[in-house]
């Protein structure tokens, strides 16, 4: 078993970051993951948002290890679970591959929350374990998704941003359309005096 762990900061609010998240597919940085389907949300009695979701994705296995565990194509299914908790600020995202379990599973966990000394930064904690099974050579190809991983994690946290960004985009456009929405009226009314 290998074991992945990063922290990363969004110079981003709490709630910013949970939103993004909850959007961040798809997105151009990770093509890789090409459907989303929520199978499951509520809203529990403290105010918790739980969601089961199923990810379709092209699994980004190294050639080699495509080649060791006898596997032509790669596309996997990703069972997640998260709890979004709007009271303690906090959002927790855990989720597992539920293909190919017979040859290798990776139960990874993303926490994130507001950064202790700065309320306008979030503070996102991950972790994977990795466990490949039934073949030589598992040490080093967990080692290798450890790697894959961790290049993923960096496209995530890009698409994070472009997930932000779009999201600020969005903002803006609807409050320069409310602005001028208000406007057309009021100089209406002014030239009729």
């Amino acid at each position: 078993m290998k074991i992945w762990a990063s922290e990363h900061i969004f110079n981003h609010p709490w709630e910013t970051v949970t939103k993004a998240a909850m959007q961040k597919y798809p997105n151009p940085m990770n093509p890789g993951v090409f459907g989303v389907d929520v199978l499951d949300r509520s809203v529990d009695t403290e105010g918790r948002l739980h969601s089961h979701r199923l990810l379709s994705t092209e699994w980004g296995l190294p050639s080699m290890a495509k080649t060791m565990f006898g596997v032509t194509r790669s596309c996997t299914y990703v069972e997640e679970h998260s709890v979004v908790d709007p009271k303690e600020k906090s959002f927790e995202l855990k989720s597992t591959n539920i293909s190919f379990t017979n040859l290798v599973s990776v139960d990874e966990k993303l926490t994130y929350k507001p950064h202790p000394e700065d309320p306008e930064k979030t503070v996102l904690t991950q972790e994977a374990l990795i466990s490949v099974k039934g073949v030589s050579l598992s040490s080093y190809l967990e080692g290798l998704m450890a790697k894959t991983i961790s290049v993923n994690a960096g496209k995530g946290r890009e698409a994070m941003e472009w997930v932000i960004r779009r999201l600020n985009a969005e903002i803006e456009e609807l409050a320069a359309t409310a602005r001028s929405s208000i406007r057309a009226p009021m100089a209406a009314a002014v030239t009729d005096k």
